[in-house]
């Protein structure tokens, strides 16, 4: 018989009753204002998240799917073209790329931070360009904000202008972190988060945003995301229906408030997990000098993943796996690496990586007990096949 959960790997419920009264005064001014879509709330968080981030446009989307799609589209990324990003993200990541009619070219990660490789990048481009057969065009590159980590921006942009391509961040796992005291999102020619209930900032449903400092760009994202309407409502180009409800848009505008809070309780947390995993079987979430972790997860690496995660179940504590695959380990995106070019990096984390019990809520005495746990774990392990090195 499986034990019932004791720790929950994340809890969006506890966010709400940690600010319910703040919640439910919001639910309801949306209920018995009489307008559902794109109303005020939507405008106002629009402008408070535009705000919080330092930059002067932010378009709401249903999720962060379509940000990350339409501002493929809002650069004419399309059929024919190619965009650099990682195989160790989100699927939606790649998804976004291919219903833009785009092809994915895959760049292996860092081991230490599991964000995109520098070094990696620039062979991806040096081969892509000197590819004999190679009939489409690399136009842009996608680094992954991944886990609450910044990706190193300042290296990807030097590349990127090097080669005259444009960076669209993918923050869907980073609200709030930075990089040199500058927030992700405000890095590249645009950034697309998501509002997922588990994200930093989670919505009770689904939500996104596109960030950009670019006004022509930013015209052109919010009418993309309506059906290409003008003013007058004529489509001047097509577009598709991704817009964030005025409900949604209210219980972000009070989780945004909190945001920062949330972020640094969930680095106690972090913190508790870095003082007492020592054990040479696993590895901790390295942080990038410079750089704001935000802890969207907590992810630690073993060779015997299956067998700790296994093991944490009997004790009542719940984790999780992002991801098991890949992307291009899907069948759906496996054509995509038909070339076979090295992702060994990728293909590790996969196969390594487990995330513990982490949100802003969580008990202190729950993560010293997940800690535990692990090191009861440890003590039963083979003492050196399983040792890695960052």
């Amino acid at each position: 018989m499986t034990p019932p959960v004791l720790i929950p790997q994340n809890d969006p419920r506890a966010g709400y009753l940690a600010h319910r009264a703040e919640l439910d005064d919001a639910w309801r001014r949306v209920m018995e204002g009489g307008r559902y879509i794109l109303g005020n709330e939507v405008t106002a968080f629009e402008r408070e998240f535009a705000t919080y981030l330092e930059v002067p446009f932010a378009i709401s989307t249903a999720n962060g799917t379509d940000a990350l799609h339409l501002s493929l589209r809002s650069l004419d990324i399309g059929t024919g073209d190619r965009v650099l990003t990682v195989s160790h993200t989100a699927v939606a990541t790649v998804a976004s790329i291919v219903l833009a009619g785009a092809e994915p070219v895959f760049v292996d990660i860092d081991r230490a931070t599991f964000t995109m490789d520098p070094n990696r990048l620039e062979d991806a481009i040096r081969r892509e360009r000197t590819a004999p057969d190679r009939h489409t065009k690399l136009k842009a590159i996608v680094p992954v904000h991944l886990y609450g980590l910044p990706a190193d921006m300042q290296s990807v942009l030097e590349i990127a202008r090097r080669h005259e391509l444009a960076v669209i961040e993918d923050c869907a796992q980073a609200h709030g972190a930075s990089l040199s005291g500058r927030k992700v999102g405000t890095w590249g020619t645009l950034a697309a988060f998501s509002f997922y209930p588990t994200k930093n900032l989670g919505a009770f449903g689904d939500g996104g945003m596109i960030v950009t400092r670019d006004e022509s760009l930013a015209v052109r994202c919010r009418r993309l995301r309506e059906y290409g309407w003008n003013d007058q409502r004529v489509s001047t180009e097509p577009g598709v229906n991704s817009r964030l409800d005025e409900l949604q848009a209210a219980i972000l505008r009070v989780k945004l408030r909190h945001l920062d809070a949330d972020n640094a309780a969930r680095t106690t947390v972090a913190n508790i997990y870095n003082r007492l995993l020592t054990s040479d079987h696993l590895l901790i979430p390295a942080i990038r000098t410079s750089a704001t972790h935000v802890f969207h997860q907590y992810v630690i690496r073993s060779r015997s993943r299956d067998s700790m995660k296994a093991f944490l179940r009997t004790q009542g504590i719940e984790t999780s796996i992002h991801y098991p695959l890949a992307v291009h380990q899907h069948p759906a995106y496996a054509r995509f690496n038909e070339s076979g070019f090295s992702l060994w990096e990728s293909e590790q984390a996969a196969a390594e990586v487990l995330s513990l019990p982490m949100y802003p809520q969580q008990p202190h005495a729950s993560a010293e007990k997940t800690a535990q746990a692990i090191a009861g774990w440890a003590g039963s392990e083979p003492s050196q096949a399983n040792v890695l090195t960052a």
